[in-house]
């Protein structure tokens, strides 16, 4: 099983805890974890925004805990919180509607729950307070409320009961995953595969960034070799192996200079792209990067980030990207940019959205970026696909992917 410390945010399980105020919730979320993560207070409306805690929790594994505000927040801030709650539901993989078992199923909590239907959440409804109760039961407490009582159970966060139980029952709902590869599936046991990694000074002080640190495992997952090298030491790399490597991997930001000294005969991409195909909308990304031929004087292009980190003089997603794109499309096009959880419903402002390889964000966030994007007829590419598409390498790029080569 993996541990906290070795998975990534964007590959651990998120659970969100949702329900209307008072009812519980971050009572529940402290019983489930046993720490105090939420603050607890009997004056309603305690929880003012989404909390996000990173933790090992047993049986599950890796998990991002999210307690949300109530759902019956009123006036405009209660607006707000309540736009927010909602937006944490495009990033969870199981939902948990917290009701007080001493009141009645209300409105929002049905809203609630069929919210998690139309977005095809596996969730738990669990009615919270048994110490309070006398002698009733799931069933009972189902009974004309339209909750499934297979998808509820009754719990106590004040006196623990059930809990245990609650924790199996989330264990279940554990999403099975695709299961993709990054690049192991393109080698072969004794293989060598070239990284080509400039030392990005966006990323933390003696750490590589995340896609190349994935990338690296994958490679000795598959009993191959990971030669990693710098951009400027690539030429003298390549011609110190005594065979041709399998493939070369390059950070996309040096994909013109590295195209140039790699044979056309030996496959080539990048981080990104591998990334993209493990996050599973590279397809979307090759169709969308064809908008950067159509743009045009006015046209205004969102290159979205999905983690925030401190913006170098040279950063790519405010700097170089925006560079590239003017020198391509000799077109007085206007950037905006969005980062981490920053990512706007509407995108009628925007001809086209160039999204990160989204490493920090799980699968479900991306997928529903893309699905807004598709649904308003935004075309959604991604940084990679779009640096070796005006590069002109794109169908070399994708020429070492299964699936990719006739796109």
């Amino acid at each position: 099983m993996s541990s906290l410390n070795d998975t990534p945010s964007g590959e651990r399980v998120h659970i969100g805890f949702f329900g209307r105020r008072n009812a519980g919730k971050s009572s529940v979320v402290n019983a489930v974890t046993h720490q105090d993560l939420a603050v607890v207070s009997d004056t309603a409306g305690t929880t003012t925004d989404p909390v996000y805690k990173n933790m090992e929790l047993l049986p599950l594994g890796p998990v991002t805990i999210i307690d949300t505000p109530g759902f019956d927040d009123e006036g405009a801030l209660g607006e707000l919180r309540v736009r927010k709650t909602k937006q944490v539901l495009n990033k969870t993989d199981i939902a948990v509607l917290v009701v007080d078992a001493t009141t009645p199923f209300a409105a929002c909590d049905r809203a609630l729950m069929e919210l998690f239907q139309e977005k095809e959440l596996p969730y738990l409804i669990v009615w919270n307070k048994a110490d309070l109760l006398g002698s009733a039961d799931v069933a009972a407490l189902c009974s004309g409320t339209g909750v499934p009582a297979e998808n509820a159970i009754l719990v106590s966060a004040e006196s623990g009961t059930h809990i245990d139980v609650l924790k199996e029952r989330l264990a279940r709902l554990r999403p099975t995953g695709t299961n993709r590869p990054l690049v192991s599936d393109l080698l072969q046991p004794g293989d060598t595969a070239v990284l080509v990694v400039p030392i990005d000074s966006a990323a933390p002080k003696g750490r590589l960034i995340l896609p190349q640190q994935q990338v690296i495992r994958d490679v000795l997952e598959a009993d191959a070799i990971a030669a990693v090298v710098k951009e400027n030491g690539l030429a003298a790399a390549l011609k110190g192996l005594k065979e041709r490597p399998r493939i070369v991997i390059t950070d996309s930001q040096v994909f013109k200079n590295v195209a140039q000294i790699v044979l056309q005969e030996v496959p080539l991409t990048s981080f990104s792209i591998l990334m993209a195909r493990y996050k599973g909308f590279l397809e979307a990304a090759v169709r969308g990067v064809n908008m950067l031929e159509h743009l045009h004087d006015g046209d205004t292009v969102l290159i979205s980030e999905g983690c925030t980190h401190h913006r170098q003089c040279n950063d790519i997603g405010t700097v170089k990207l925006p560079r590239w794109l003017h020198a391509y499309t000799h077109a007085d096009i206007s950037i905006e940019t969005s980062s981490g959880h920053g990512w706007p419903d509407d995108l009628s402002p925007y001809r086209m959205v160039i999204h990160c390889g989204g490493c920090m964000l799980n699968e479900r966030e991306l997928r529903y970026r893309m699905k807004c994007a598709a649904d308003q007829n935004v075309p959604f590419t991604n940084y990679g696909t779009a640096i070796a598409y005006m590069n002109g390498i794109l169908p070399r790029t994708l020429t070492p992917i299964p699936g990719m080569r006739e796109m």
